[in-house]
């Protein structure tokens, strides 16, 4: 199968709620699902994922594992760490060495439709417009073989917001605007 380049949406919403095969976890290389979109996905997904994910540490930051989606709809959950330890501020870097590994993983595992959340924004420190430039460009740098859609999600209307900018630069595939929400969609 030839690489393909992959469709990017923009999601003001959360992650449990968007239509992908999997789902992201920015995560650090412990494993451990602390707080944030972790927790968040812990919760919906139960104590098993964070157990799963936690028995294949230490997993590098640049590198991803995958663990079964627990108790949600999910067929995957796609742990991709940031940060060594919880907590710890981080090189703007390691959001693209994040990124990068959860699309490879997506790639390796045939999925066709992953939703990531903002990387490195939260304990991370790293500013929104950063992360989402650097996001968006490994998403379109990557040469998908099954991969074809990526939904770029979160509930941070900072996060949001700096996606649809950085996405309008040439070489966008996608669309933008807010799918679940009640937040005003964002102009194109």
């Amino acid at each position: 199968m030839s690489a393909s380049r992959i469709q990017i949406d923009v999601v003001d919403g959360s992650i449990l709620e968007v239509e992908a095969e999997a789902i992201v976890n920015a995560a650090n290389s412990r494993g451990i699902m602390g707080g944030g979109v972790a927790g968040v996905i812990k919760r919906a997904a139960g104590l098993e994922v964070d157990e799963e994910a936690r028995r294949q540490a230490p997993i590098p930051v640049g590198s991803a594992v995958l663990t079964s989606g627990g108790r949600t709809r999910f067929k995957g959950i796609i742990h991709a760490p940031t940060m060594p330890e919880p907590g710890m501020r981080i090189e703007p870097g390691n959001v693209a060495l994040a990124t990068r590994a959860a699309l490879a993983l997506a790639d390796t595992q045939s999925f066709t439709s992953i939703a990531i959340p903002g990387m490195g924004t939260g304990v991370g420190g790293v500013a929104h417009a950063e992360a989402a430039a650097l996001m968006v460009k490994e998403i379109k740098a990557y040469s998908a073989h099954t991969l074809r859609s990526v939904v770029l999600v979160d509930v941070d209307v900072a996060m949001v917001s700096a996606w649809p900018e950085k996405s309008a630069e040439p070489g966008y595939t996608g669309r933008c605007c807010p799918v679940f929400t009640t937040r005003k969609p964002f102009p194109h």
